[in-house]
Parts: structure tokens; sequence; C-alpha cells
């Protein structure tokens, strides 16, 4: 029935979505297996792309030839540059996205490539010979072969819905949870755990009073997150910002001695950094008021997401506290917010491309790996889906460094120090994040794909020459052009610079703190003249480098040094164990975790630098 394919991916959400297109971009026959083809794509939480460190890392998918990006700038209502008042290390993208819109395009696209079959299924099992993975046997008990397999179950495996008492099981509202792969890969010898999300309550738009909440408007014009050539955004929707107050928080606590979470009925760790409104009340108990963002979940619906508001508490309380926030006293309320419990596997079980240790061509991606957030599975599949594929052709694996993108830290950090928590990703988690800005995640990895032979790429590269060309010569002119007393003082006066005396260069001129080049050509017809051919993404880029020139050569210095730890490899079947003079902790975790690299070992939590110094005695250094 079914032909032997080069890769399976389980599941279809971001993660398996992205691994599908990454593996077939690649050349490679791929089946993507769903319990249901009507939610491939869905965005089960937030309708939003992006945010602090999300947004570079879609910008790093979309450079790598991923869809994520092209996805969000076809579907997105509303788009906004966060942090815009810090350096651009901090700039982050987010754009509010049509959540119907956003999986139509996703099949759409999926099902546009030649190199993609579907197959709608609970796959209940896997198919393993001699400690390498053949293929997938689903719930009907039928077998597809296929030469590497791509996990990315989400929260669906053995999950359980909870909202309030009730509890049932599931891995999405109104929709089934999946069991045996667990079981499986237990008796196979992996570790699993449990861990928690949750999800707001959605409400009727048409029973909210905006007039009593503040409004907050993308950025015009609007961004976007493709480096292709994807249609602007045009017609924004606006989100809103309320509060909660003490009459909210004093509702909220009368379901207290109900909730799952207070209760122990869940026992899987939540995320930290996107706590339920029940664990913020509690944590912060001196706090009087929340924020909580109004936001749209599409352009042809009245359904509201309620940002800020997670909750398992139950419905009846939801409702009440709901309807004591202002603009919300009359809100009908669609469904309940509710936590969701599931299977995980540490992921220091896998190597850093994502293969795990135990079973050969077998690779885990997403919220498997105990990670939280649509950006972090996307990528996380990308990679899974390349190194699937490239493990099929028998070729060395796609691994990207900490240096080189976001990605890197977060497979770096989920491969060395794993997580008991779900990882979320933050610009204070890469030391490089000067390097690791999102208007140039084309430069650092759309070569790197290029090379790789992924489909598409060729016209991405020429764009990526044309960007690096125009900001030679942006940052030629201002190193080469020169500006009179009389031509620039006027306009260092208007931002508060002192003047000059002399002949500047505008070079010179741009490095103040108060100049910028967007007033500086404004003020100076000839440097506006000279800009004008320039897409403003190109200028930006160049005055970036530019102002930040020191910054940026200081953090490549210690990238440099650094990588010298990387380029001493170590084999695979190291003998740790038989290294006396490696503490007990230095040789449990790199037989545990089996490093590619000195580098890596230097990351590995336990692994001290007396340990490292060691390592480097036996490799004759």
């Amino acid at each position: 029935m079914f032909p032997t394919y080069d890769v399976i991916v389980v599941g279809a959400g971001h993660a398996g979505c992205e691994a599908a297109v990454a593996a077939a971009n690649l050349g490679c026959k791929v089946m993507l297996a769903t319990m249901n083809m009507q939610t491939i794509g869905q965005m089960s939480c937030n309708p939003a792309m992006g945010g602090v460190a999300k947004g570079q890392i879609v910008r790093e998918i979309d450079a790598l030839g991923g869809y994520s990006g092209i996805v969000t700038d076809h579907t997105m209502i509303q788009f906004r540059m966060l942090n815009r008042s810090k350096g651009p290390a901090m700039w982050s993208p987010r754009a509010q996205s049509d959540r119907m819109q956003f999986a139509a395009k996703w099949r759409q696209l999926l099902e546009a490539h030649p190199n993609i079959d579907f197959w709608q299924e609970m796959v209940a099992g896997l198919v393993v010979k001699d400690g390498r993975v053949c293929g997938v046997r689903t719930g009907m008990g039928l077998e597809i072969a296929g030469k590497a397999v791509v996990l990315t179950n989400g929260t669906f495996l053995n999950g359980i819905i909870h909202i309030g008492e009730k509890q049932f099981g599931g891995g999405r509202a109104g929709e089934s949870s999946a069991r045996g792969i667990t079981e499986q890969l237990v008796q196979l010898g992996f570790e699993a755990g449990r861990m928690k999300t949750g999800t707001p309550p959605r409400i009727d738009g048409r029973s909210i009073d905006y007039s009593r909440m503040e409004v907050q408007p993308g950025d015009e014009p609007a961004g976007k997150f493709s480096y292709t050539d994807t249609p602007p955004l045009t017609e924004q929707l606006p989100c809103h910002i309320t509060y909660t107050n003490r009459k909210v928080h004093d509702i909220l606590r009368t379901g207290f001695d109900q909730s799952p979470m207070f209760t122990g009925r869940i026992q899987g760790v939540g995320p930290r950094y996107c706590p339920s409104i029940e664990d913020k009340i509690d944590r912060f108990s001196d706090k009087e008021s929340h924020q909580l963002f109004i936001e749209p979940e599409g352009r042809d619906t009245v359904e509201i997401y309620i940002n800020g508001f997670s909750s398992s508490l139950p419905e009846d309380v939801q409702y009440k506290a709901l309807r004591q926030i202002a603009g919300l006293e009359n809100a009908k309320m669609f469904r309940p917010g509710y936590a969701i419990e599931y299977d995980y596997f540490p992921p220091t079980q896998l190597k850093l491309s994502l293969e795990t240790h135990l079973v050969k061509n077998l690779f885990f991606a997403g919220q498997i790996n105990g990670t939280t957030g649509y950006e972090e599975a996307g990528c996380q599949g990308l990679i899974a889906g390349f190194n699937a594929a490239l493990a099929v052709k028998e070729q060395e694996p796609l691994i990207l460094k900490r240096s080189e993108a976001y990605i890197g830290v977060l497979i770096d950090d989920l491969v060395n120090k794993g997580t008991e928590e779900p990882y979320r990703m933050f610009t204070s988690r890469a030391e490089y994040r000067i390097l690791l800005r999102q208007d140039n995640a084309d430069l650092r990895l759309t070569p790197i794909a290029h090379r790789l032979g992924v489909r598409g790429t060729d016209t991405r590269m020429d764009r990526v020459r044309t960007k690096q060309q125009a900001a030679t010569e942006i940052e030629g002119f201002f190193r080469n052009a020169s500006v009179a007393p009389d031509e620039i003082n006027g306009y260092l006066a208007s931002v508060d610079s002192a003047p000059t005396v002399q002949k500047v260069k505008l070079h010179n001129i741009l490095l103040r703190p108060q100049v910028n080049i967007g007033s500086l050509s404004a003020a100076l017809p000839e440097l506006s003249q000279f800009l004008s051919p320039y897409e403003r993404e190109f200028v930006e880029l160049a005055e970036i480098n530019m102002k930040y020139d020191g910054y940026i050569q200081k953090e490549q210095d210690l990238v440099d040094k650094m990588n010298r730890f990387e380029d001493l490899r170590l084999q695979e079947d190291f003998d740790y164990q038989s290294i006396l003079a490696l503490s007990i902790e230095a040789r449990h975790k790199l037989s545990q975790i089996r490093p590619r690299t000195l580098g890596q070992a230097s990351r590995i939590s336990g692994v001290s630098p007396a340990d490292v110094s060691v390592l480097l005695v036996h490799l004759g250094r």
C-alpha cells in the first residue's frame, strides 16, 4: 500500500510541518502522518508568531529555507518590532496572525510540495530492528516503511486536559491523545517525564467594550518576517490592553481548592515564563493587577484570545472573574481555559543533530524535547528534518554553533544541559547576541542552506549578495563623504548634539548616540539622494554595522577564541570511564551525552574547567 519513504514525520504541528518541508527540500520522499488533516499547522494557543528572541528564530528558520516566516507574512493581521528602545541585538519582530488562515496556508504549501505525502491516522508505535528505526506502525496496524523517522508529537503523548476537578484524555481541546509511543520508547530504554502547559479562555469579541481598554496598534509601515518577496501588510487590526484587579483576584482565589495545579493532580512542571493567572496571583500576591492583551484570532471571526489569563480553574470561576475586568463586564465565553499534561523525553538523550543515541535514524523535535512555543518547535523540526534527510543520504549532519544562530543556542542548551521545565528562548540565553540579530539572519544562515542544496535557495543567495554589497557601498559612502559645519550644525543642535567646528566625515557624525540615518538623511539632501535606491532593510544593516562595529568585532574575537575548542573533535566511542582523572560526575555526563567536540563538552552541566584540561591532555594538547 505504501512505498518506502526516506523520512516519516509523525505529527503536523509547527515542528512537524517544518521537518517535512526541510527533508522534502533536500530531495527526500516524505510521509507526514497526522491524527487530523484539518489541524495541520494549527495555532493551538496564542495566535501570534515571534516575540523576544522568538522573532529572531522565525527569521533564522526563513533564512534556512523553512516556511514559518512565509506563512506568517501571508496571514498576519498586525506587526510590531519589540524592544526598539533598546539596542539592535534586542529588536524582536512579532506578528499577530489570522489563526485559520495560518493553518490553511501551511496546508496549501505542504500539499503543493511534490515530495510530501500524507496519512491521517494515529501512529501507535515504531518499527525498530537492530537498533535502527525502519518505519512506523499505525493504530489500525498498518506499517509504513521509512529510512528515518522524526517524532514531533507536541502535547499529544498521553495528554490529559484539566479544567478544575475535571480531567479527560486529550492532546488538545476536542482532540484525542496519542498512546503507545511513550510505552514503546521506555521499553527501548528511553527516560520519559511529564510536563504541563496551559491556554486561556476564548471569548466573543462582540461582547467586549473596547472603549474601556488601551489600544495597541501595529507598526507603520508594517515589517515582515521572510526575506523572500512576501506581500506587505497594509490593513492592520489593533490589539487592546486591559488589567485584572483585586476583585478579579479574590474571585479566582475561591477556586484554588479545586485547582489541579494546587491540589497536586497535575504532576508535570509548567512553563516558568508563561504562568497561569492563578499561579501569578499566588506567586505575586503583592501585585494588585496584571496586564492582559486582548488579541483577535483573525479577520473573519469574533473569537478573542485573552493573553495573560491562562487558567485551569473551574469554568464558572473563570467566567465570573473575567466579567470583573474593565471592558469584559458583559463578556461571553466561547470556551474556558485549560491545562494540559503530556509526556516528554529529556533531551540529553539526543545528539546535537537531534538524533537519539539509542535508536539510529530516529529524531525528536518540538515539545517532545521539553520546549514550549511555536518558534522553538519549528526550528527544531527544521533541523531534525534536515538531519533525517542527511542521515538517509549518509552525509554529515547540520549542527549550528551557538555563535551562528539562536537555533544553535537552543539545541546546544537542550542537549548539553537538559531541561526540567518547558524551555523558552530569550535573548539573554545567547552569549553572542550582538552577532545573532534579526536583521542579519539571512547573511548568517542562507549560505549554509545553499551549500546543503536546499531547494529554492539560489534566488535567496542572490538577494544575500545584493544586501551585502549594498551595505558595503553605504558604509563606504559614510566613511568617505565629509560635511561642513554650516551644513550639519543646525541638525546637530536639533538633536541636542555638540556642533562641529570643521569638516567631519559622515561616519563620525553617525557614531553619535543622538544621530540616526533616518533623521540625518532628512537634513542632508545629498545623503537622501544617495540612499534613495536602497531598500530600508539594507540601510538599517549598514547603520548597525557602523554604529556597533567595535562591539561586533569584540564579540567576533570571542567567537574565534571559543572555536578553537569547537574544532577539537572527540570520538563518539571515547571511553570516559577509563580516565580516572575526570570527576565521577564528568565521566557519567560525558558518557551519557557523547559530545562531538571539546567545546560541547565544556558546556555540559557537571563538566568543570579541570575536567576540560584533563581532556585536553588526552587529546595531546
